[in-house]
């Protein structure tokens, strides 16, 4: 069968209530929200899209338990919540990987050292098959690592106190030589770190999260990273910190597997139907949006 010719009508779908119902605003203020963080879109593609992208046939991986890395200490792809809970984008994003692909997702806590040193080629994929943890593609690194197709786009940006008012902008910062800023080592923000003020005003961070902690105590002046992580930071602490300026770079992260994993083409398959059916844009509003 085919539909042919131009529509005969217009119109709106909606639910019904009894007159008067309290759930009626109750709903509508749900719906609201999903149609902010695309949730209505997500749901859309995946019942009504026509795309072929959509509709892809993905290899089925068996029930094969996949060891995911994760620092759980970078907010918000991965961090312990109020709760103790492990959560964030990281998790998300494979729970979902996973269901698409038949796999089990087996998150790994790791420290950022390790991956560093697997995408530095002086380690190796020993304790985990994925490496999970905003991790910026970089020429330098797919020399000894896989990378997935990219996920997210991001900037590094100027994460400072609230009530910053000494600088700005970055050059404004570079150019008093008394202010410090705090990153982590192994990072491509530590990197635009030392372009900017040289390492001698760089003070060393094994996890951003202390780096943080050290800007609202007052011991360094600023920190460098990613802007999706500054807004969760942001989000975290409203009424203590901000960023401030525009943007210092423009990177695309993606995930790391040991060169030749079969994982890869699996991984960039689930990833090419979540952006298609709205997936991905639902879990970035989730997790990163300001509104």
């Amino acid at each position: 069968m085919k539909i042919t010719g131009e529509p005969l009508t217009s119109e709106e779908l909606g639910f019904i209530f009894p007159k008067g119902s309290p759930l009626t605003e109750a709903v509508n203020a749900a719906l609201a929200e999903m149609d902010a963080d695309g949730t209505l879109a997500m749901l859309f593609e995946k019942w009504f899209s026509t795309e072929e992208t959509a509709a892809v046939e993905l290899p089925d991986l068996g029930g094969e338990t996949i060891r995911i890395a994760v620092e759980n200490a970078y907010n918000p792809f991965n961090f312990i919540d109020d709760s103790g809970e492990a959560v964030g984008y990281d998790y998300d994003i494979f729970a979902e990987i996973c269901a698409r692909l038949n796999c089990v997702p087996e998150f790994v806590e790791t420290s950022w050292d390790a991956m560093v040193a697997v995408m530095g080629g002086s380690g190796d994929f020993d304790t985990f098959d994925i490496g999970a943890d905003g991790i910026t593609i970089t020429e330098e690194r797919a020399q000894h690592v896989d990378f997935s197709t990219p996920y997210i786009q991001l900037a590094q940006v100027l994460l400072v106190r609230s009530g910053e008012d000494r600088f700005t902008e970055a050059d404004e910062f570079a150019a008093d030589s008394a202010l410090l800023v705090g990153t982590q080592p192994g990072t491509t923000n530590y990197d635009t770190a030392v372009g900017l003020v040289g390492e001698e005003r760089i003070v060393a961070y094994d996890q951003f999260g202390l780096a943080v902690q050290a800007l609202i105590n007052g011991d360094v002046d600023a920190v460098i990273m990613d802007n999706v992580a500054g807004l969760g930071y942001v989000g975290a602490n409203p009424d203590t910190v901000k960023i401030t300026g525009e943007p210092l770079t423009s990177e695309e992260l993606g995930f790391i597997f040991p060169k030749g994993s079969p994982l890869t083409e699996a991984v960039n398959a689930a990833l090419a139907q979540m952006d298609a059916d709205g997936t991905l844009a639902m879990l970035f509003e989730k997790w990163f949006s300001t509104e």
